[in-house]
């Protein structure tokens, strides 16, 4: 199948719609409870768009607390704001944007999008959430192969295909469709159906980390919302499975400890904690027991320790990069530099320049948690692509969230991860890191033919290197 081309007929019967897939292994035999958690398709080659989703949708059967549910709205509903106002110069260098400030959210641009579509940042943190709420769970194959689907099918995406996506998180994925392959055929499953694989040990088996030291892009972080979300009353889990959940795409002890201090302060703004609390210099020593035993890498640490509070912003050297270390630095400068204001915090990320549109995203999951829904710009807010379909997840992140904590607590059944262990100095922590990432690793997949890139050749590509793109 060449780039751009409609799905086979095979594979199009695979999948639509997925509520009739037949599995032909006992092995997969998952089925999520909710149509539209489903991968879709109004005819053989159009897939249905989240938007096209919302008339399957509705309510939990309780709704969260009120100031709860308002954080969760205002954290996916952020990201998203921020996704679309800086989409349209997404690329243009800071020099561009002193010329060419972006005083509003707009279509066109980089993309040509239309006012309030998302990107790949948007597209991917949906597919995590849809993950979550499926699985009622946190089960990193899952995830992957959603994110499969949006990278072959155009799943959860603004426009119905896959567009902006970063180098980093291609190759990764690429690479867990090879495992696939592999790991069908080690076990006598057929392909088609391993997206479905429900088989606890066989999940447990599979590696799913897809990725190496050296990836350290900010893909990682700007999809991460769902996780401290759901798992927000249990603050330990929520912090072990953010690392987690960057891990398996960008292999990095940064990316992973990027994603950890995020999701704990995105977990505190949930908690009610006063912005001054947040930006705290000292947020993660007064919090290192949500961090387990593992402490935080020296360039991430270096932050946590209020590296962003510079009053010059790019004249004191924040730069909204593609690499995670820059782009965490540059939304928490945008959080402590936002006068209270989720709008000025959002163009002030934009501003910075680069990737304008995951600075501001990665701003908008924090930012939004804080100041809620109903704080967010309401000119703005009602321009957001897919907005209903956005609210109802939020609403279902809340409640299956609690009744996984009700229910799991602290002895989740997610997959096995290498017991912790207690580091103290840098060669130390670097031999740790070596011995659990290896762990992750450890089946490699024999050599196929990567599968073809489901962007058309038209698409527009990122021009960063693997070790900083997304």
């Amino acid at each position: 199948m060449k780039q751009g081309q409609y799905l086979s007929q095979q594979v199009k019967q695979y999948l639509w719609p997925q509520n009739n897939v037949q599995t032909d292994h006992p092995s997969c035999q998952f089925k999520a409870d909710k149509q539209w958690l489903d991968l879709q398709y109004h005819t053989d080659d159009k897939i249905k768009k989240p938007d096209e989703l919302e008339h399957q949708m509705e309510s939990p059967p309780e709704l969260a607390d009120k100031k709860q549910l308002d954080r969760i709205k205002g954290s996916l509903i952020g990201m998203a704001l921020g996704d679309a106002v800086g989409a349209h110069v997404e690329f243009r260098p800071y020099e561009y944007l002193c010329q060419n400030p972006v005083k509003d959210l707009v279509g066109g641009g980089t993309w040509g999008l239309e006012k309030g579509q998302f990107t790949d940042d948007t597209s991917m943190a949906l597919c995590l959430a849809m993950s979550l709420l499926a699985r009622h769970d946190f089960v990193p194959y899952d995830q992957l192969v959603r994110y499969k689907w949006w990278y072959q099918y155009g799943y959860m995406s603004s426009t119905g295909k896959c567009f902006d996506i970063g180098a980093a998180t291609r190759e990764s994925l690429e690479k867990f469709s090879r495992r696939q392959e592999s790991f069908a055929k080690n076990h006598n499953i057929s392909v088609k159906t391993l997206d479905f694989l429900s088989d606890t040990e066989l999940l447990e088996t599979f590696p799913v980390n897809c990725s190496s030291q050296g990836v350290a892009g900010n893909g990682a972080l700007m999809r991460l919302a769902p996780v401290p979300l759901f798992f927000h009353e249990n603050p330990e889990t929520a912090v072990e499975f953010s690392g987690i959940s960057g891990r398996i795409t960008h292999g990095d002890t940064k990316a992973y400890d990027a994603c950890r201090y995020y999701g704990a302060l995105i977990c505190a703004a949930l908690k009610d904690y006063e912005k001054s609390d947040l930006l705290d210099k000292d947020f993660y020593t007064k919090h290192k027991h949500w961090f387990g035993n593992i402490p935080l890498c020296d360039e991430i640490k270096k932050i946590a320790e209020g590296s962003y509070q510079k009053g010059g912003g790019y004249q004191d050297g924040i730069r909204g990069k593609g690499y995670i270390v820059n782009a965490l630095e540059a939304a928490l400068w945008a959080f402590w530099s936002d006068e209270n204001s989720f709008e000025k915090g959002v163009l002030a990320a934009v501003n910075l320049g680069d990737d304008t549109d995951t600075t501001a995203a990665i701003y908008g999951q924090l930012a939004g948690a804080y100041y809620g829904y109903k704080k967010l710009p309401k000119e703005w807010v009602k321009h957001v692509y897919a907005k209903q379909f956005i609210l109802n997840v939020s609403e279902w992140i809340a409640y299956e969230g609690k009744k996984w904590n009700e229910t799991e607590g602290s002895t989740s059944s997610h997959q096995s991860q290498p017991e912790p262990t207690y580091v103290t100095t840098p060669n130390e922590q670097k031999s740790f890191f070596q011995r659990m990432f290896a762990f992750f690793n450890y089946a490699s997949p024999t050599k196929h033919s990567a599968p073809p890139s489901p962007c058309s050749p038209q698409q527009k590509k990122k021009h960063r290197s693997q070790s900083t793109d997304e």
